[in-house]
């Protein structure tokens, strides 16, 4: 057996990112950057008012007060979306609305609370006047051209995930599509006699394939698109049929056949028609775990990542070895989830030196984390994980975790997700 570093290293040491795409700007959400994205105008392209209110000079207003107010000749009104042709001389003001430009003269703008105005609609005709009854320094409220973009200027980086902001900024610019690493297509597969579709009657000694879905759904949250190959029997003929099916993909991952049972094929079908690079962890749960690759028509080699039956043994192995590959062939380089320090309300027990990876609820009570497990952690008890928002590391030299102990937690839903 191998460690979990050791394992995960073969694993990203294979893995290359992937070739670049130009898709529509919000089909990139949760994507890499693949080039760098320059403002080629200012943002904001003028000075524009950050709020409704009314466009002074700074020097018209000093010394205004509610006990005191100034008095200004409103000379017209500015609306957004339009260049505004007045011009102002001190002792005037224009009503001005959120984002319209200052006009020419004004430096900056009083809000409608601090004059005598309280109905909008009563100030309209030329010649109107309005008391300010504060005095603002030079630029209040005022949001400066270039601002917030400076023509010229790097506002996306290559190499960035496009979260929400990313994808606003690019909009900002005016781009309807950006280049990124395209996301990388998972083929899935399981494997066993014992193993039906979901959609068909449950029938005596059969399960319905749940692995699939769990991890296609992995897939999808870290971003991969994944692609099922239904169930292959444990035969080694038609494993190797299914197995092909799958190396139009960038990675293929199967579940079950890994083990030492006389029925498990799939490293038979590797080791026959792949390159092995290890087949066991020293992990828990999935210890049987297999890695190689897959050799196509083409020459290309295909990465395969053969993951254990049991439904928890799955999903653990995926988190920790499928999810990190996936990132890399993305081009991300935030590999791992965020982690916690906290105290283990609960006792586990590790007695043959791998390391443990249980399933906990954590939980913050004042700076202080929590870990409490959910429930048993049998390898086929699905419900452990959909209880879970962590797993809990215990290491290998470990061979128990008495409450009150501090554990490091892997969080399963604290960002680092698609965005």
């Amino acid at each position: 057996m191998i460690s979990v570093e050791d394992a995960l290293n073969r694993i990203l040491d294979f893995i290359e990112v992937l070739e670049t795409e130009e898709k529509p700007l919000l089909d990139c959400l949760g994507q890499v950057l693949a080039e760098d994205v320059c403002a080629p105008f200012d943002v904001p392209p003028q000075d524009n008012s950050a709020m409704d209110g009314y466009a002074v000079q700074a020097e018209s207003i000093a010394g205004a007060s509610p006990e005191h107010p100034t008095i200004l000749r409103v000379i017209g009104e500015a609306a957004a979306g339009h260049i505004s042709q007045l011009r102002l001389e001190p002792g005037t003001a224009v009503r001005i609305m959120t984002g319209a430009s200052l006009p020419r003269g004004a430096d900056t703008v009083v809000p409608f609370e601090d004059t005598d105005e309280v109905d909008p609609n009563r100030v309209s005709a030329m010649g109107s006047e309005i008391a300010i009854r504060v005095s603002l320094a030079r630029g209040s409220n005022v949001r400066r051209k270039g601002e917030d973009m400076a023509r010229g200027e790097l506002v996306v980086e290559c190499g960035r995930l496009l979260r929400p902001a990313e994808i606003g900024a690019l909009a900002t610019l005016g781009k309807p599509k950006a280049r990124v690493i395209r996301r990388p297509v998972v083929g899935i597969l399981a494997t066993g006699d014992e193993v039906l579709e979901i959609d068909q009657p449950l029938l005596p000694g059969k399960i319905y394939n749940s692995n699939s879905y769990s991890l296609a759904a992995q897939a999808i949250a870290c971003g991969g698109i994944p692609k099922l190959f239904g169930v292959a029997p444990d035969n080694r003929e038609q494993l190797s049929q299914a197995v092909r099916c799958g190396l139009d993909c960038d990675m293929l991952i199967t579940s079950g056949g890994v083990s030492l049972g006389d029925y498990d094929v799939v490293k038979q079908v590797l080791a026959a028609e792949g390159d092995v690079s290890f087949w066991t962890v020293r992990i828990k749960p999935g210890k049987p775990l297999a890695f190689g690759t897959f050799r196509r028509g083409d020459g290309k080699r295909i990465p395969h990542l053969g993951l254990p039956g049991n439904p928890v043994s799955s999903m653990v192995t995926f988190e920790v070895f499928a999810r990190p590959a996936i990132f890399k062939m993305m081009g991300r380089t935030d590999l791992a989830r965020p982690t916690v320090r906290a105290i283990m309300e609960d006792a586990v027990k590790n007695r043959d030196g791998r390391r443990v990876f249980a399933r906990v609820v954590v939980s913050q009570r004042g700076d202080t984390y929590y870990a409490r497990v959910t429930g048993a952690q049998g390898s086929g008890i699905l419900t452990s994980m959909v209880k879970a928002n962590g797993l809990a590391i215990i290491p290998e030299a470990a061979e128990e975790v008495k409450p009150g102990e501090p554990v490091e937690v892997v969080m399963l839903n604290w960002g680092n997700v698609q965005y």
